[in-house]
């Protein structure tokens, strides 16, 4: 049988080897052999390990699709996550300095999505094992919080109650610190006698809040998330970085590039991760598409003591960007989702903003939308990498772009 040697390790975790072939669960090093299906190979057999590899920390691992990486190294992921970003922005002929990357550590996600179902003895909840619609267990979980795994029995007793044999419940399960905040997709309609047992389950759980296809059925505490001196209520299934750790990380990064503004743009603000607490030292206008998060930031800021002024804008910035003239601030914070944001990056390019933090959940889209900002006269000073979903493919990054004051500036725009 023919023997394959992975040469390296694709965006999505696959071992890569010549052809191209992708195989599932390898590393760099290995060599394999397995049966040919188009350009993956099945049934694969590892003849010598990579000296990359090490034994996964989860009992799960072999089953569970929550975790792509942990057959390796936690060195060796560190550095493959720092060349996935490297590789991007030299793609589009750019280089800069990068800080050592910032990971999270294990049992320390605060937000999760799991699935669950009924079976013919009761109900199952977990996650999806690797390209499959079968739910497994995950009761030794190393990624999840332990306050977090709680919500696995929680959507198991909803399970019982909320969908039939043939359906499966979505639940975005978030850590607050009243308790658990979960949203369910994916259930049975809603009518009086089960909206009533859905509020008994949310009292015989101790949950903080439970919203069943995007209406709340019951708040026993606020489901609240503190952003600096803010406390924010945020709306059900609202964005929320997937680790305290990471969150502090992004938002340390942040404050360094932003230290010497007086007037800052918080693009794409959410419920306030890097507006309130920049409140703190500076005058913020925060941006969000979403009108239900401008009001949770809002209520966070007027509740909140000791902040300057935060005011709040909704505006979809994909479609309707603040034109150039329009961003006198002396910094922004941009945090778009993983599309990037070309049409807002191409106004920041032609503005007179002197400084730019911006964070990215896609290290493609960052590298375009960096091009764009380096054509345009910025410099892409340094790139910190941060890595809160550990074990996964996913990599978060802040990078600190600035440039000269370019004459003819216009007035400083008023806050409040």
């Amino acid at each position: 049988m023919t023997e394959y040697e992975i040469i390296r390790l694709g965006h999505q975790g696959d071992g890569i080897a010549e052809g191209p072939l992708f195989v599932p669960l390898t590393l760099p090093g290995d060599v394999v052999t397995g049966a040919v299906d188009g350009a993956r190979l099945t049934d694969v057999r590892i003849n010598t390990p990579s000296e990359h590899r090490v034994k996964p920390v989860c009992r799960h691992f072999k089953s569970c699709g929550g975790c792509s990486l942990q057959h390796a190294h936690a060195d060796f992921v560190a550095d493959w996550k720092v060349q996935v970003v490297q590789a991007a922005l030299a793609a589009q002929g750019l280089e800069c300095e990068f800080r050592p990357i910032h990971t999270s550590p294990a049992r320390s996600r605060r937000r999760a999505v799991i699935s669950a179902r009924r079976t013919k003895k009761g109900a199952t909840a977990g996650f999806h094992m690797r390209a499959s619609d079968t739910i497994t267990e995950i009761p030794d979980c190393q990624l999840l919080h332990p306050k977090l795994m709680s919500a696995l029995d929680v959507a198991q007793a909803l399970a019982l109650v909320g969908v039939s044999r043939k359906g499966e419940l979505s639940i975005t399960a978030t850590l607050t610190a009243h308790g658990l905040d979960l949203s369910v997709m994916g259930g049975k309609p809603l009518d009086g006698p089960f909206l009533a047992q859905l509020a008994q389950e949310c009292e015989r759980h101790g949950l903080a809040r439970l919203c069943w296809d995007g209406e709340v059925i019951a708040t026993r505490l606020p489901p609240t998330q503190g952003f600096g001196r803010a406390q924010v209520t945020p709306p059900p299934g609202a964005f929320l970085q997937a680790t305290q750790d990471g969150e502090a990380a992004l938002l340390a990064a942040v404050r360094e590039i932003v230290v010497d503004a007086d007037r800052i743009a918080d693009l794409f603000a959410g419920c306030g991760t890097f507006a309130l607490p920049l409140a703190e030292e500076a005058m913020v206008h925060a941006i969000e598409g979403e009108r239900s998060m401008m009001m949770a930031l809002d209520a966070g800021w007027r509740q909140a003591q000791g902040l300057k002024t935060v005011t709040t804008e909704t505006r979809d910035l994909f479609r309707n960007p603040v034109m150039a003239q329009d961003l006198r601030f002396d910094a922004v914070v941009i945090d778009p989702p993983r599309a990037g944001a070309a049409a807002q990056v191409a106004e920041l390019a032609q503005s007179d903003v002197s400084t730019i933090a911006f964070v990215s959940c896609n290290p493609v889209t960052f590298a375009r939308d960096a091009a764009m900002l380096c054509a345009a006269g910025y410099t892409l000073n340094w790139v910190q990498v941060v890595d809160q979903f550990r074990w996964s493919t996913h990599v978060e990054l802040v990078a600190s772009f600035t440039r000269k004051q370019r004459q003819n500036v216009a007035a400083p725009l008023t806050l409040g």
